[in-house]
């Protein structure tokens, strides 16, 4: 789910022949063309100014902090997939788009509260697509920011309707100290949606949303499912490992070591610190 940055007015002064050109007559004056002659008080200098518009604050757009991107990033690392979602943007906005994802992805693992201010860009130049605000949104997460990624992945949700993120929206509830809106996410129909990598992330962070409520052996009945038998997919060794530390959150130490073995039989990539755990 940090990949996670971001013409003008004329210049003022000599034109490019290097003549500066003639500037309009002060208000007030009758020296212009077409002016009215004694049209006004002549004690009255200040002219008139037209009345102030009234801006609907809403509407104004905020000036954001934008990180530099380095020179060699040009948006054309970005997976293909992805680069069509920005077609519908004009074609300046979107290889500033692309640019800010693209540094996103190279500082995910490295720098992630900089990948996260790339997200932000990101999302500021292209606030309708759902890929640019659901990748912002993890890479808030990943930078601890739950209250902003929970923000970006409603945001993308609603564009979209993708329930794919609900495990990660579910955790930022945790992270922000509201284990029951997590569980309560948990327990919605959307879940039903999920395809079984996304379920059992679920699984996971419903069983810590358990534990923070003190909740032990609930935590593990959460994650007692036909699934831990599995060895080959991606998921499995998450799901291992949760199972075995809610297992010794409970007490149960004999059957989370148990557990915590059959994690690092197939972790062969020590995704886990199951072996440590042992």
């Amino acid at each position: 789910m940090d990949e996670k940055k971001r013409g003008g007015s004329p210049p003022i002064g000599p034109n490019n022949q290097g003549r500066r050109e003639k500037s309009p007559a002060r208000a007030g004056s009758t020296s212009r063309a077409g002016a009215p002659a004694q049209s006004r008080d002549r004690s009255d200098t200040r002219g008139t100014r037209p009345a102030p518009i009234n801006r609907d604050p809403s509407r104004i757009r905020r000036r954001i902090f934008e990180p530099d991107i380095p020179e060699e990033i040009t948006g054309e690392g970005l997976d293909k997939s992805l680069r069509a979602e920005l077609l519908s943007l004009s074609a300046e906005n979107a290889k500033v788009v692309a640019r800010h994802l693209e540094c996103l992805a190279l500082y995910a693992d490295s720098d992630p509260v900089l990948a996260h201010k790339h997200g932000v860009a990101a999302a500021h130049h292209a606030g309708r697509l759902a890929v640019v605000r659901e990748s912002a949104g993890y890479a808030a997460y990943r930078a601890g920011y739950y209250e902003i990624a929970l923000k970006e992945l409603r945001a993308a949700h609603r564009i979209s309707g993708d329930v794919s993120m609900w495990p990660v929206m579910a955790d930022c509830e945790r992270g922000l100290g509201n284990p029951l809106k997590a569980l309560a996410l948990a327990g919605s129909a959307e879940v039903r949606q999920l395809a079984k990598a996304e379920e059992i992330e679920m699984r996971i962070v419903a069983s810590g949303a358990r534990r923070d409520l003190g909740e032990f052996d609930a935590a593990v009945v959460t994650l007692t499912c036909k699934e831990l038998s599995n060895e080959s997919e991606e998921w499995a060794a998450r799901l291992r490992y949760a199972y075995a530390d809610s297992l010794e959150a409970a007490g149960r130490r004999g059957e989370a070591r148990e557990w915590f073995e059959k994690c690092a039989a197939i972790d062969l990539d020590e995704m886990t610190d199951a072996r440590q755990r042992i």
